[in-house]
């Protein structure tokens, strides 16, 4: 694949049916380089033949191959605890297969971080549930290991110190973060900017996605995502955090906004802001 820059503006996108189409469009915001997600939903069969095909035309570098699953749901956080990633046990088998056989494709196509919100981490480590995810992160780094990949958590749904203390137990060393400051503020888990300091030595990908507190009397909703530059995480300084830490990887914008017409005029403003912020512009 292509040789990057230093702080690469990319993107995260949904692979859809149509590779070359996906990537077409993926390309037509200026980037050359993203985060490819893969849902539940969507067949694996083929899935590396015929990406590679695409990426290979479109000279365009996956950075990472993202994993969602069916059944996730991110109404509000007791939702998120019962149905998403390999925490809720009834799908966890499932859900594991799932993870190794993107982790395969991803093999297939050069890629060397496999992705996934992996659910709520106790933070007690002597919850039986604790243990549980530990074991089935450690035998998602095992299997990524022999394809010479990192398994990489996303950050938001625990506060820093008990992410690094999971990463400590597990005891892998390709067990990795993809930080998304805008998380961090809307599962109200902590300051992003601060957490980004403590976490930085295992950070190996980055989100740039913008959002709001939770309202404080409600404790069980999430905060609310908005457009890059239009929410509380401020990314001048989570772009200058970046540079302080060392960080030179891609710069994935994230953005989940439902309407199409106006998540892609969000996202073309924030390509123009990180160009900005990276004395691209």
């Amino acid at each position: 694949m292509l040789g990057l820059d230093d702080l690469e503006i990319g993107l995260v996108f949904v692979a859809g049916q149509d590779a070359r189409a996906t990537l077409e469009h993926v390309k037509s915001f200026g980037v050359r380089a993203g985060q490819l997600v893969f849902p539940g939903g969507y067949s694996l069969r083929r899935a590396g033949e015929v990406w590679d095909e695409a990426l290979r035309a479109a000279r365009f570098t996956p950075i990472t191959l993202v994993c969602s699953y069916l059944g996730e749901d991110y109404a509000d956080i007791p939702t998120v605890q019962r149905t998403v990633g390999l925490v809720p046990k009834h799908t966890r088998t499932e859900r594991v297969a799932r993870t190794k056989a993107v982790a395969d494709v991803g093999k297939e196509l050069g890629v060397d971080s496999v992705m996934c919100h992996i659910g709520f981490v106790p933070e007690d480590p002597s919850e039986p549930l604790y243990a549980e995810i530990r074991d089935v992160a450690r035998d998602l780094c095992d299997h990524c290991a022999k394809n010479g990949q990192n398994f990489t958590l996303e950050t938001g749904q625990e506060p820093a110190h008990v992410l690094l203390q999971f990463i400590a137990d597990v005891a892998r060393p390709n067990l990795k973060i993809n930080f998304d400051p805008a998380n961090m503020i809307l599962y109200g888990t902590g300051d992003p900017i601060e957490a980004l300091g403590v976490l930085a030595q295992h950070v190996v990908s980055v989100h740039c996605k913008d959002g709001d507190w939770p309202p404080r009397d409600e404790p069980e909703a999430l905060g609310k995502e908005r457009a890059l530059g239009e929410g509380s995480v401020g990314m001048e300084a989570f772009v200058h955090k970046l540079k302080e830490i060392g960080y030179r990887g891609v710069l994935a914008i994230e953005r989940e906004e439902p309407d199409e017409a106006q998540r892609e005029a969000d996202l073309r403003m924030g390509v123009k802001l990180l160009r900005g912020l990276t004395g691209r512009a």
